[in-house]
């Protein structure tokens, strides 16, 4: 990875506009509320720079996505790296270091949960004894024994991570060195971790074997059984929780952070192998993952062999992503297509089935006893089996940019967004003032999910509610800056 002499223009560098109807009270208060919060979290929540997900109101008990204790932070957004990227946001919105301060800390939090995979699990355990699970780069290797050394890429974990790392480094000017080498080995260790056909896997702890992985095409298998296959899927093709999207996404950003043809490369080679996982006719969409054989294939014991109408949007928004920023028009010919298919399976209520039967496009749901059925009567209530159509906004967006010149395209790319100041800005912004309480947190109503039935708590601290409010205060004080 390549150093760069001169960042990019920050928006800290940039003015907008102000409205001559900016409330100055109301952008004091702002202010106020923007810097209270944050230190509250900084000084009182935060664990060597790092947060969990959720609280009580006495911080007495915390959790992730399991319990967790005081020496435990998560990585799986809305966790460390989500709450350092609003740090960042503070800090470009009003020049205030204290904000960087922040987000550096929670990258150097990052750096010291980082695997030698490359990546991150979703959590960072900091007590002494449980560190020794896990093969950390920073501190002495594991003596012996299993430990683990799993790069997650589900959820958007390692990717988050990745994204705070790489925008505190252009931040600091690519001057800390703890954090250039981390963003770089993670950089180079997911470019490994990579299939021959551009695909990566949900998790990793060992770089594939091209000889075990042909580049194909997708297609439908013989026969696949009704019943769950209790399949080690981890190192599937997948697209579950958008994966790709987010892979691409930030091998993107670090071509651009890092002036990087490598990195460009390998969000190239991604959108390859959606070309290449798009289901042939009558089902041309994409399924959730697929094994070696480019076939669907089982995952959890509710996701089936299946053509996935929830995924298969978001690959849609990618395709038109790679598109904007390549200009490549073969990432536009595989759209009508799928926009055809997912228009003709619409369901009565409006929504798409997350599965449709691979062959005969039936859609497919479980029954909360995980049987697989035609009917949607008795499904599980933690998943999704429907999802919204977001078909026409996407036909929009595709017509938009089919229409437009290279000349066009390339503007577009360059654009820099201004800071705009709207009613919905300005009413977040007054609901977030209002609730901050005299410690300087939101608190609000709500329970703790992996305490047990029995917990009392009753009142919590959310990181969710504290990166919404920190993104719309920044937002509102760099419109009206």
């Amino acid at each position: 990875m390549r150093r760069r002499a001169a960042l990019v223009l920050l928006a800290v560098g940039l003015s907008a506009r102000p409205s001559a109807a900016v409330d100055a009270e109301l952008r004091r208060k702002a202010a106020s509320t923007l810097r209270r919060s944050c230190e509250f979290f900084r000084e009182k929540v935060a664990c060597e720079g790092g947060c969990l997900w959720r609280y009580s109101e006495d911080l007495r008990k915390r959790e992730g996505e399991s319990k967790a204790s005081a020496k435990t932070v998560w990585v799986q957004p809305p966790g460390t790296p989500t709450v350092g990227l609003a740090f960042l946001e503070a800090w470009r919105a009003t020049g205030d270091r204290y904000y960087l301060e922040g987000a550096k800390a929670a990258a150097h939090c990052l750096v010291r949960g980082q695997l030698r995979s490359g990546g991150w699990d979703y959590r960072i355990e900091f007590d002494p004894a449980k560190r020794k699970g896990y093969n950390y780069r920073v501190g002495p290797p594991p003596a012996g024994g299993r430990v683990r050394n799993t790069t997650t890429l589900d959820d958007n974990n390692t990717q988050e991570a990745l994204r705070l790392l790489m925008q505190v480094d252009e931040a600091l000017a690519f001057k800390d060195e703890k954090l250039h080498e981390a963003a770089g080995y993670a950089l180079t260790n997911l470019m490994k971790a990579q299939y021959p056909n551009g695909a990566w896997p949900q998790r990793y702890d060992a770089f594939p074997d091209p000889a075990q992985f042909p580049v194909k095409k997708a297609s439908c298998p013989e026969s696949w059984s009704r019943e769950w296959t209790r399949p080690k899927y981890k190192g599937y093709y997948t697209f579950n929780d958008n994966l790709m999207r987010d892979m691409i996404d930030v091998f993107f950003a670090a071509a651009r952070v890092y002036e990087s043809k490598p990195c460009r490369d390998a969000a190239a080679r991604a959108g390859g192998f959606i070309l290449l996982a798009q289901m042939p006719e009558p089902q041309p969409a994409w399924a959730q993952q697929y094994d070696a054989a480019m076939h669907p294939a089982w995952a959890r014991r509710f996701e089936p062999p299946a053509v996935t109408g929830g995924e298969s949007q978001g690959v849609l928004r990618t395709l038109l992503r790679l598109y904007r920023d390549t200009g490549e028009r073969k990432y536009l010919e595989p759209v009508p297509r799928a926009i055809a298919y997912l228009r003709r399976s619409r369901l009565k209520n409006g929504r798409l089935a997350r599965f449709y039967e691979l062959r005969t496009n039936k859609p497919l749901f479980f029954t909360k006893k995980y049987v697989l059925t035609y009917s949607d009567s008795d499904t599980p209530t933690h998943y999704a089996f429907e999802v919204g159509f977001g078909v026409e906004k996407i036909e929009r967006e595709y017509k938009a940019l089919a229409r437009m010149s290279p000349e066009e395209l390339e503007r577009s790319r360059s654009a820099v967004a201004q800071p705009k100041l709207s009613g919905r800005t300005v009413s977040r912004v007054k609901a977030a003032v209002a609730s901050l309480d005299g410690e300087g947190r939101w608190v609000e109503d709500g329970r703790l999910k992996y305490h047990g039935s029995d917990d009392p708590t009753r009142r919590v601290i959310d990181c969710r509610t504290f990166v919404r409010n920190v993104r719309a205060l920044s937002e509102y004080l760099a419109a009206t800056r």
